[in-house]
C-alpha cells in the first residue's frame, strides 16, 4: 500500500484467507520436519548400538596395553637391580675369599712380639708429653712476667725474731684475703679481680685444665662487662656441682664487698687468721659465694699440678697461683693431652666447697701487714700501723673516712 502523500510503500496488509493459508503451510512443513528429525534420531541410535560393543572392546584393549607397558618397564628395572645385586654379591664373595686367603697366610707367619712396639710408642708419647710440658712451662713463665705477680714487702727472720709475710700483687695491685676486702675501695677490688680472672683464664688455657666453676661476662666477650661465675656439670664429689645459679664476682661502688658471718665451729679462716666467735650465721652474699667459687677454682688448679693447698691457705689466691706456676709438675697433666686428668673433681681431691664457702664467709681478724710504698690502685695517704697491732674490720662509714681523710 502506497502513501498518498509520499507515494512510498509503508505497510503490507494480508487478508484473512492468505494468513490462514500461510499458517496451514507452516504447520505442514513443521510436521514433515519433525518426522524427518525423528527418523534421523532412530537411525543414529541404531548406528550407535551397533558400534558400542566394538568401542568398549577397543577401550579395554588400550587399557590392557598400558598396564602391559608398565609391567614391562618394572620388569626391566627389576632386572637391572638384580644384575647390580649379583655384581655386588660377586665382589663381596671375592673380597671374602681374599680375606680368607690372607688370614690363612697370616696364621702361617710366626707371631710378632708387641712389647717393643708398645714400648717405642710409649717412649714417643712420653717425649711428646715432656715437650708439651716444657712449652707450657715457658708460656706460664711469660704469663707471670706479663701480669707482674710479685710479693711486696715482708721481712725475713732476723735475730731470732719471726719474719713477716709480704703482700702479693698482680699488676701492682694487691688482691686481699677475704678478711681484708673491706679495707679496699670497690674499684680496686673489681680491677684486681679482673686481672686475676684474665690470668687464670690464660693459665688454664695454656695448661689445658677445666675448672669446676666457669666465668661469664655481661658483655658476652672476655673481659667486657662484669664477671659472673657458676658451676659446670659435674659429679657430687666436692659438693660444688649444685651451685648452678650465677653469682656476681664484682662489687658496686655504692657498697663495699660484704663478708657474711660464719658459725662458731670454725677456728681458722682462709688467710691463717684467727676467727672470732660469732652469733648464729646470716646468709652469705652473692659476692662472697662467687669469691669462694674463685678460691675453689684456684685450689683445684693447684691440685691438678700436684700442689697441695690447705684450707687455711685457700684465701691467698696470688700465693697459690705462684705456687702453681712454680710447680715441678707444671703442665704434665691436662684434660686435653696425655696423661689425661679425670673430670673435675675426682674423689681424691680433698677440698669440699661447703667448707671453703663457710670459711670464706667468716669474719676473721686480719693479720698484721708490713707497710709498703703507694702503688697504682691502692689507698691514698694510708698511714703505717706497727706490725704488733692488728687490723680491725671497718664498717662503711669508717672505711670511707679512712680512705678520704
Amino acid at each position: 500500500m502506497e502513501c498518498q502523500n509520499c507515494e512510498s510503500r509503508q505497510r503490507q496488509f494480508y487478508c484473512k484467507n492468505c494468513i490462514r493459508t500461510h499458517i496451514r503451510d507452516f504447520r505442514l512443513q513443521i510436521q514433515h520436519a519433525t518426522a524427518d528429525r525423528d527418523e534421523q534420531v532412530r537411525k543414529v541410535v541404531a548406528s550407535i548400538d551397533t558400534i558400542t560393543g566394538s568401542r568398549i572392546r577397543r577401550a579395554d584393549l588400550s587399557s590392557a596395553q598400558e598396564r602391559l607397558d608398565e609391567v614391562s618397564e618394572g620388569l626391566v628395572k627389576l632386572r637391572k637391580e638384580n644384575e647390580k645385586t649379583r655384581q655386588r654379591l660377586r665382589a663381596i664373595r671375592e673380597n671374602l675369599a681374599t680375606r680368607r686367603r690372607t688370614l690363612s697366610q697370616a696364621k702361617l707367619l710366626p707371631p710378632v712380639p708387641l712389647d717393643p712396639l708398645i714400648a717405642r710408642e710409649a717412649v714417643q708419647l712420653n717425649t711428646r708429653a715432656e715437650t708439651i710440658a716444657r712449652a707450657r712451662s715457658g708460656l706460664v713463665s711469660e704469663l707471670v712476667e706479663v701480669f707482674n705477680i710479685v710479693e711486696v714487702g715482708g721481712r725475713p727472720p732476723i735475730g731470732g725474731k719471726a719474719g713477716t709475710k709480704g703482700e702479693w700483687t698482680i699488676g701492682d695491685l694487691v688482691l686481699p684475703v677475704p678478711g681484708d676486702i673491706r679495707r679496699y675501695p670497690p674499684d680496686h677490688i673489681n680491677t684486681v679481680i679482673t686481672h686475676t680472672l684474665h690470668f687464670i683464664g690464660l693459665l688454664t688455657f695454656y695448661l689445658g685444665v677445666r675448672l669446676p666453676f666457669e666465668i661469664t661476662w655481661t658483655g658476652r666477650k672476655l673481659g667486657v662487662g662484669q664477671p659472673w661465675i657458676r658451676s659446670i656439670k659435674g659429679t657430687e664429689s666436692g659438693s660444688w656441682a649444685k651451685w648452678t645459679s650465677e653469682h656476681c664476682l664484682h662489687v658496686s661502688a655504692s657498697s663495699p664487698a660484704p663478708i657474711a658471718d660464719a658459725p662458731t665451729a670454725l677456728a681458722q679462716s682462709t688467710s691463717d687468721s684467727y676467727i672470732e666467735t660469732q652469733p648464729p650465721p646470716t646468709p652469705s652474699s652473692s659476692f662472697t659465694t662467687a669469691y669462694a667459687m674463685l678460691l675453689y677454682n684456684v685450689c683445684y688448679l693447684a691440685y691438678t699440678q700436684a700442689v697441695e693447698i690447705p684450707l687455711s691457705q685457700a684465701g691467698d689466691v696470688l700465693l697459690n697461683l705462684c705456687a702453681v706456676c712454680c710447680s715441678a709438675d707444671l703442665g704434665r697433666r691436662s684434660h686435653q693431652t696425655h696423661p689425661l686428668l679425670p673430670p673435675p673433681t675426682p674423689p681424691s681431691f680433698p677440698l669440699d666447697f661447703a667448707q671453703l664457702l663457710q670459711a670464706t664467709a667468716a669474719t676473721p681478724t686480719s693479720r698484721p701487714r708490713p707497710a709498703r710504698p703507694r702503688t697504682v690502685g691502692t689507698h691514698k695517704n694510708r698511714s703505717h700501723i706497727p706490725e704488733e697491732d692488728e687490723w680491725d674490720l671497718l664498717d662503711d662509714a669508717e672505711a670511707g673516712a679512712a680512705e678520704f681523710p
